[in-house]
């Protein structure tokens, strides 16, 4: 608890104390007033000292002005009319209660996101001369040795160079399993080093680092506000000053129709009363509950997500997450973990290259490119340093690479590559080339405009890939799609595996967004959303045309991470359909909220109107509306 909590607290149970003593105390009226005045004041001063500001900002129309009108009301009636001060005093003590509530509740969800996302770093170990000095990481420059010891957390992103450890991860991905590293490793800001010393060299700067980017997206997220949100905003505004009008409506004509009816003195004794329901009316219609609990619902979803290792970058993308219906992925990194391996070469029949002679001429032609294939083929190679000269590289888009590898001609790529190296017939002859039943990327090779032969490169399925296009399935996703740049018998494998029906590949970025574009049009009569799910930098904007989109955070670039609306930062499949499955759960929370609030208050107004509900039933029935919305809405914290 908080000190404002704290004083908070003092201030309600003295004031229920001195409440309480009075109860027991008889003396004339004006004496009563100012005896009374006491409590009031102690628990309501700051209500009253709101309601002032609001009127001299000409912004009046709050519920702090509502509640200062109502008891106020109650306490020139009993002064003048009822003797009995209890009420307004109690309606005051009550809303308080309440108030101190809700604050509870709100400071103890932010604790808890706060405590899962105490992720940032307090310093970096820089070793000079064997001694380790501990500094600021925003003074750790890139290329930096750091140390880091058992129970630190990694200040910034970089690469093992000394030693191994255990890292636990929770804090970012979600998932409890400490993860192995060592030499040679990437390791990011934020994760644990549990059981060794690391040194490591730094890759980023600390603002440019993932604990950073992290803490800055969670932060930022709740000035995206979703159309939920953005709908009570409006609704207070307009709803306030109706129900302050028929207030005073309600005060004023039933007396006037009364005394035009009847006249007489009789008639004007009416006027106290509906004075007095008048003010009942006020307390009941403050709109505290949806004021509070929508936007606290959505906060706390955004802190559940987080908690599982889903970044939503603002309310706004967590409202139509749950909205989808249809998931557009790419292949590689995103269903598959995009570690390429050779599987096979295949000498053509008319070929002069041997099998070590077709790997070298790839191998080599694939030197200066960082795509993974490239660096399948070199592994595989093994002897890049053979002395060999590689000179005119032209990386050709959708198609491969031409280059001259000791003076010889290669071209090295896809169906389109041989009929740009060959003609038609030699591209026909070479897609007869694959041996039956193999599953993977073919890379044709042609040498000094001869047809060589193939090279077979395949990609690992994640073992999670399968149970998560289940799960999205089950989640309500009608359409799983799959879009990739590999060739078809390579995308109709992983498909086939995956339980993928509609699969488009050998798509260029530009052809991926077209073909978003496309399905997007296609569902725009409808309210369903569309997520595109990739990793690589040339999923950026794909990812940003897209209605939703969802970016594999760990091993993802940074162009991908800043393009999507929501990150998954252990790159697990299995996340996209938690996050449909976390966005629903909130959605069903927000609209519980809002219909029971609305209902509620609608109900006790129409009572009070008529006189069936009196001050203290109807500060009971605002508080407890508001009780239970916020311990509704704390709900979304755990899915």
């Amino acid at each position: 608890m908080t000190k404002k909590q704290r004083n908070n607290l003092i201030r309600i149970i003295t004031a229920a104390v001195l409440l309480l003593a009075l109860h027991f105390v008889e003396l004339d009226r004006p004496v009563m007033f100012l005896l009374y005045l006491v409590p009031y004041l102690i628990v309501g001063y700051d209500i009253l000292k709101k309601a002032g500001k609001g009127i001299i900002n000409r912004q009046p129309l709050d519920e702090n002005l509502l509640m200062a009108i109502a008891t106020i009301g109650a306490i020139v009636l009993a002064l003048y009319r009822t003797g009995d001060f209890t009420e307004a005093v109690a309606v005051m003590l009550f809303y308080q209660v309440g108030e101190l509530f809700q604050s509870y509740a709100v400071g103890k969800s932010r604790r808890n996101i706060g405590e899962l996302m105490d992720i940032r770093p307090d310093y970096a170990n820089i070793e000079e001369d064997g001694v380790i000095t501990k500094v600021d990481p925003d003074e750790v420059e890139i290329g930096t040795v750091i140390v880091v010891q058992p129970g630190e957390k990694i200040p910034i992103d970089g690469v093992i160079i000394e030693g191994k450890a255990s890292l636990d991860t929770s804090a970012l991905t979600g998932e409890s399993v400490p993860r192995a590293a060592g030499e040679g490793d990437e390791v990011i800001s934020g994760c644990i080093d549990t059981n060794g010393v690391l040194r490591i060299r730094t890759t980023r700067e600390f603002d440019e680092s993932t604990a950073s980017k992290i803490l800055d997206l969670v932060e930022n997220a709740s000035s995206r506000k979703s159309r939920s949100e953005n709908f009570i905003s409006r609704f207070a505004r307009v709803y306030t000053p109706i129900v302050v009008f028929s207030a005073v409506a309600l005060a004023i004509i039933p007396p006037l129709i009364n005394l035009a009816a009847f006249g007489g003195t009789a008639a004007w004794g009416a006027w106290s009363i509906w004075i007095y329901r008048a003010l009942t009316f006020l307390v009941i219609s403050c709109p505290c509950a949806l004021v509070i609990s929508i936007p606290l619902s959505f906060f706390a979803g955004i802190g559940g997500a987080s908690r599982a290792g889903i970044l939503v970058k603002g309310s706004n993308f967590l409202e139509a997450l749950s909205k989808v219906k249809t998931v557009v992925m790419d292949k590689t990194g995103t269903l598959t973990q995009g570690v390429f391996k050779v599987t096979g070469i295949y000498p053509a029949a008319g070929g002069t290259l041997t099998e070590a002679e077709i790997l070298h001429m790839a191998a080599h032609a694939e030197r200066h490119s960082s795509h993974p294939i490239a660096q399948a083929l070199r592994d595989a190679f093994g002897e890049e340093h053979d002395g060999c000269e590689v000179e005119d590289v032209e990386e050709i888009a959708g198609h491969g690479i031409r280059a001259k590898v000791d003076g010889r001609t290669v071209c090295i790529g896809n169906g389109k590559m041989v009929r740009l190296a060959l003609d038609d017939a030699a591209a026909a002859e070479a897609e007869t080339n694959r041996p039956a039943g193999t599953a993977g990327t073919v890379i044709h090779v042609v040498v000094d405009g001869n047809y060589e032969g193939c090279i077979i490169i395949s990609d690992v399925i994640k073992e999670t890939s399968a149970e998560a296009i289940r799960q999205m399935k089950n989640a309500g996703v009608t359409r799983q799609i799959m879009l990739t740049g590999d060739g078809r018998a390579a995308a109709e494998f992983v498909g086939g595996e995956l339980g993928i029906t509609e699969i488009y590949s050998e798509l260029l970025p530009a052809d991926k967004v077209a073909k978003v574009e496309e399905l997007l049009e296609a569902q725009q009569a409808t309210k369903q959303q569309l997520a595109f799910v990739g990793d690589g930098i040339n999923d950026a904007p794909v990812l940003s045309r897209a209605d939703i989109g969802i970016a594999m955070g760990a091993l993802g670039s940074d162009a991908a991470i800043e393009a999507a609306d929501v990150v998954l930062m252990d790159d697990d499949p299995l996340k996209i359909a938690k996050a449909i499955r976390i966005s629903r759960k909130c959605m069903r929370i927000v609209h519980e909220n809002i219909w029971f609030a609305i209902g509620i208050k609608v109900l006790c107004l129409l009572l009070c109107a008529v006189g069936l509900v009196g001050m203290w039933a109807a500060i009971f029935a605002d508080v407890g509306v508001m009780v239970l919305a916020v311990l509704n809405a704390i709900r979304t914290l755990f899915v």
